[in-house]
């Protein structure tokens, strides 16, 4: 039995870009699961669509701005989320604190700030998108987005200071059902 090509071409993208959509779902929302949720959406979203996106080009920021909007969803809607006091982790720097431990340090932190702060932090500098890139896909002003990353890296520095005791992010799981 053969694949039709439009699945084979989307398998071969998904694949490749799988783990990053992953880690960037993760530093939007701060948990693996709700990540893995969010780009199960966004993946059956593009499918829909794979044919036209795929067509007019990377389908990388289709797939980026209905992260963006399935995780503005979602803190929209306080029924369907739950917060934990786990989850607000807490940071303690000792100088044999290794690169892993730094990051958990950083995701934490990440996590501590607002919400549209961590999003426009996350594009600019994980996904490596420029300040109009940023600002198409959130479709916001690049002013707004320039003080939007101005205050978040402010936040940032702010909760990396005060980094509370226990910082308790968990690790990634493995991405199921790949093959």
């Amino acid at each position: 039995m053969t694949d039709h090509p439009r699945e084979t071409d989307f398998r071969t993208w998904v694949l490749e870009h799988r783990t990053r959509l992953r880690t960037t779902a993760f530093l939007l929302c701060g948990d693996w699961y709700l990540a893995d949720d969010l780009v199960q959406e966004a993946l059956g979203r593009l499918y829909s669509r794979w044919n036209r996106v795929s067509a007019a080009g990377d389908p990388r920021a289709y797939v980026r701005r209905i992260l963006c909007n399935l995780h503005t969803d979602h803190q929209r809607r306080p029924a369907r989320r739950e917060i934990s006091e786990a989850d607000v982790a807490t940071l303690g720097w000792d100088p044999d604190t290794s690169m892993a431990e730094r990051d958990d340090d950083l995701i934490a932190a990440l996590l501590m700030i607002p919400v549209g702060q961590r999003t426009v932090l996350v594009l600019r500098f994980f996904e490596d998108l420029s300040v109009e890139q940023t600002a198409s896909l959130l479709r916001k002003s690049p002013g707004n987005v320039k003080s939007q990353t101005s205050r978040g890296l402010e936040a940032l520095r702010t909760a990396l200071r005060t980094r509370p005791a226990e910082a308790e992010i968990a690790p990634p799981a493995t991405f199921e059902g790949a093959s």
